[in-house]
């Protein structure tokens, strides 16, 4: 089967699905939180996520020119994006699964909480942001419409808010560690201060 009639089939969706599955499955055992973010915090970044996904997911016909193409059907490009969102729900599960119990789907501090800087988040201090990121932009590539590059901005636009107040909160919980760790590691990008 060739990649783009692997996309046609649905492959990236189906990936979607499955890492949607691992993170609510993998969601249980997590530590007790101490500290959680205001319910009016988390509509900040979880709403213009949710767009994001809305643009990347909707089928049909979209106003404004967000249906236009802006990369061709090539074979090579179906392949691409295929690996992209592999690549990055990968990158995102890798980190997940090292965070372990630390880990929340909303800003906490946990009973416990550890400053973890090894593995992926020896990279980058958000490898899950990174990796959904990437996926983002594999998925976007796979429609090959301007809706899928909103859905990219519109996406990284959520994360660097909520990366901003995790930040904030883990400089309160572990101080002068983690200003160090953010000296020596970029937020998002591999090797890129």
């Amino acid at each position: 089967m060739s990649p783009q009639a692997m996309v046609r089939a649905g492959l990236i969706p189906a990936m979607w699905l499955a890492w949607v599955v691992y993170w609510w499955i993998s969601a249980r055992g997590v530590k007790p939180v101490l500290r959680r973010e205001p319910l009016y915090s988390r509509l900040i970044y979880t709403i213009p996520l949710w767009v994001a996904v809305f643009l990347l997911a909707a089928t049909g016909p979209m106003g404004g020119g967000l249906s236009e193409r802006f990369l061709p059907r090539e074979s090579w490009l179906a392949a691409l994006a295929i690996g992209l969102t592999a690549a990055g729900l990968l990158f995102a599960v890798w980190a997940r699964r090292h965070l372990g119990g630390n880990w929340s789907g909303t800003v906490t501090i946990k009973e416990g909480h550890q400053l973890v800087t090894t593995g992926p988040y020896a990279l980058v201090r958000h490898p899950i942001y990174t990796g959904l990121l990437l996926a983002f932009i594999g998925s976007a590539v796979a429609i090959g419409e301007w809706r899928g590059v909103l859905a990219v901005v519109v996406a990284a636009a959520s994360f660097v808010y909520k990366l901003r107040l995790e930040e904030r909160w883990m400089r309160e919980q572990f101080g002068d560690a983690y200003r160090d760790y953010c000296r020596r590691v970029p937020a998002l990008v591999p090797f890129v201060a």
